[in-house]
């Protein structure tokens, strides 16, 4: 079983900085792309970042190029996420994403986590 624990969320001022994380707790060994979703109030989730298993490959929503960087971290089916020159527009809940497949990650991801809320305040 997948199991996916984010951190990191938080109140900031724009123009700031913050650092998601993401470990996968469970005991079900794969290897995973991991990503990152966001829902903001009133909207659409929407994807945001994604990272294939060997960390080669990235992707980015328009939104957030330049800005976010993902990348993968030591322990399996872990992931990171630094957001910076952070925008109100920025606030949302933040959803850890996995999936085996690097087009379905970016689509319809197999495995959430239960999101962290990010504020920005203007």
């Amino acid at each position: 079983q997948v199991q996916l624990v984010e951190s990191g969320g938080g109140l900031v001022q724009a123009g700031g900085s913050l650092r998601l994380s993401c470990a996968d707790s469970g005991r079900y060994f794969s290897r995973f792309a991991m990503g990152w979703f966001r829902k903001a109030p009133g909207a659409e989730r929407e994807f945001v970042a994604a990272v294939s298993w060997t960390g080669d490959s990235t992707y980015y929503a328009d939104s957030v190029k330049g800005r976010f960087t993902i990348s993968r971290g030591n322990v399996k089916n872990s992931a990171y996420l630094q957001m910076n020159s952070l925008k109100p527009e920025d606030t949302a809940v933040y959803y850890c994403v996995a999936d085996e497949g690097l087009v379905t990650i970016r689509r319809a991801p197999g495995y959430w986590g239960q999101g962290t809320q990010v504020t920005v305040s203007s």
